[in-house]
């Protein structure tokens, strides 16, 4: 079969590869353009399987709703900022959420439709590239909400009558991270050993003071409880009345409970 100069360039824009290695590849599967694609597929995958230890340290954050109580929220992460902002890889990442959004609830992780989004990715941009984590909520209320640039986001499932409003309000306190990054919804939720170390460094502070054991005692259990406010959901200031001393717990109306959430940040 007589390969011509249009089955070669519409092969080179499906694959992004170079004219000879599109010539040869039509060559070889004498012009069955399938068969090509998948030979310089296989091909331009073993080269890019060689560039993982690449860092990936750019990306993008996508956060859907499928209109039904479910949303999903995912990471892609690749090597630069240039290759994020890619309108090609900007759609391969919505198509992941797609993806995500069909999936089972709780983490969503890597399958066949997802990694074919990927490698046909790297092949085409020819950069480390690679997804990260997903998650999917369904039932209660959920929300969601991505920064401006795409590069944080959070997802929030509550129990009750919580609006639009509230949740998206509740998942921009989460993305800003201020004054630190959530760890859990409330005391019950953090991690354990984190809580030991703090206690146990608080009650080395106490005890350094030179204060009455009784009084260290008190210090320490103040900063114990100081610490527990910084660093989960609940008893942190929101974001949005700063000043005002407000906690979350503190907004949330009557009959809303926060359930869960995720706070996804590019290179955290």
């Amino acid at each position: 079969m007589a390969i011509t100069a249009q089955d070669v360039a519409k092969l080179r824009q499906r694959t992004g590869l170079g004219m000879m290695d599109c010539k040869k590849a039509l060559n070889e599967t004498n012009g069955d353009f399938e068969a090509a694609v998948e030979i310089l597929r296989k091909k331009v995958k073993g080269k890019m399987d060689e560039r993982t230890d690449r860092e990936a340290a750019e990306g993008l954050i996508v956060a859907k709703a499928d209109g039904n109580g479910g949303a999903a929220i995912v990471e892609v992460n690749a090597e630069t900022d240039f290759v994020a902002r890619n309108d090609g890889f900007i759609k391969a990442v919505d198509q992941i959420a797609d993806i995500a959004l069909a999936a089972d609830e709780g983490d969503v992780p890597v399958n066949d439709a997802i990694t074919k989004i990927i490698d046909d990715l790297r092949i085409e941009i020819q950069e480390n590239i690679s997804y990260h984590r997903g998650r999917k909520y369904a039932g209660g209320a959920v929300g969601f909400y991505v920064h401006h640039n795409s590069k944080a986001g959070a997802m929030v499932q509550c129990e009750g009558p919580a609006g639009e409003d509230l949740l998206i309000g509740i998942c921009q306190h989460i993305t800003a991270g201020v004054p630190y990054p959530v760890l859990a919804v409330d005391e019950s939720g953090l991690p354990a050993e984190a809580l030991e170390k703090e206690r146990q460094r608080a009650i080395e502070e106490a005890q350094e003071s030179g204060k009455p054991a009784e009084i260290a005692e008190k210090m320490a259990i103040g900063k114990v409880r100081k610490w527990v406010g910084e660093h989960t959901l609940l008893g942190q200031e929101y974001v949005k009345e700063l000043g005002s001393k407000k906690t979350i717990a503190d907004i949330l109306p009557d009959g809303v409970t926060v359930k869960s959430f995720v706070r996804f940040a590019i290179g955290q």
